[in-house]
């Protein structure tokens, strides 16, 4: 069984590169520069930002389905291009950090959930996935909890 890891669309988000820091604070978004290799994971691209680049901080709502409705914090980097990842590959992006994935099944339902190191990934949904009852898997650094993507079956 395998999986392809899937990135936001930055289509609903690249306008608000255009906003001033006033509007976006409305809206509950941040402004950001880049300050570190390893701190900025864009959902988009699927890649840390480099030092000095411009990312959006701003909640994310990555499971809109009751009972486990979720948002969360995200970044996104400006200009970035959404990243098509072949079947079974795992960026650096998830696989330098520890990983909370969330299985659900077709109803949205969780299924299982487990914690692994981010090199352990690409093992653990071929796993998840040898489980026919699981249609997704939600990925989030496990540290912050935010959302990195979602895999699917291939």
């Amino acid at each position: 069984m395998t999986f392809r890891l899937s990135a936001i669309d930055p289509a609903d988000h690249e306008a608000l590169f255009a906003l001033d820091d006033e509007a976006l604070q409305r809206l509950g978004a941040r402004r950001c520069i880049a300050d570190r290799e390893h701190g900025f994971p864009c959902r988009v691209s699927l890649e840390d930002a480099k030092v000095g680049e411009e990312v959006l901080l701003l909640s994310y709502e990555h499971q809109p389905h009751p009972p486990y409705r979720a948002s969360g914090p995200i970044f996104i980097r400006r200009g970035a291009i959404r990243r098509d990842l072949p079947p079974g590959v795992v960026p650096p992006y998830v696989t330098t950090r520890l990983v909370s994935m969330r299985a659900y099944d077709a109803v949205h339902m969780l299924v299982h959930a487990a914690v692994h190191p981010g090199d352990d990934v690409a093992r653990e949904l071929v796993h998840m996935f040898g489980n026919e009852a699981v249609a997704y898997v939600h990925l989030h650094n496990a540290r912050y909890g935010c959302f990195f993507c979602v895999a699917e079956r291939a």
